[in-house]
């Protein structure tokens, strides 16, 4: 079930996770896991968020599954938490480090960047394999985390 809470003026808008809003994909609570909220926002207000981007780009890589009546051009928006600055970022526009030694809530993770210094930074200080695009998220390349 989609949550219900609007998006001002059809705008592309953040809308902060509920206490009781779940990760569609693993089913956890995701207000408990703030620092690594992904979103998408639909064009008509509705959203889902998850616990991850690792989570956020299954549910995007099978948006029919998960979501039958929807379609990519339904969305209006997608977010990510910046890892370092903690706040919600432009998935499209993220940089997101694979293969580290930090963890997010359902194990490894994509780890989002607004900027390519610190996704640099982090791969670095954090053992990172590679430092990858919104649109070099595969089905292939999230296959290497299941």
């Amino acid at each position: 079930m989609l949550s219900n809470s609007p998006v001002s003026s059809g705008e592309k808008s953040y809308v902060k996770p509920a206490e009781k809003d779940k990760c569609p994909v693993c089913g956890m609570f995701v207000a408990k896991y703030p620092d690594w909220v992904a979103e998408v926002v639909f064009r008509d207000g509705t959203y889902r968020v998850f616990d991850g981007s690792k989570d956020m780009f299954k549910y995007l890589a099978d948006l029919k599954t998960y979501e039958p009546t929807r379609k990519q051009e339904d969305i209006s928006a997608i977010f990510v938490t910046d890892y370092y600055d903690v706040r919600p970022i432009n998935a499209h526009k993220a940089f997101f480090v694979i293969g580290s030694d930090v963890y997010g809530p359902m194990g490894a993770e994509f780890v989002p960047f607004e900027k390519e210094s610190d996704a640099k930074e982090f791969k670095k200080d954090h053992d990172g394999r590679r430092i990858l695009k919104f649109s070099d998220v595969t089905p292939a390349v999230l296959k290497t985390f299941e």
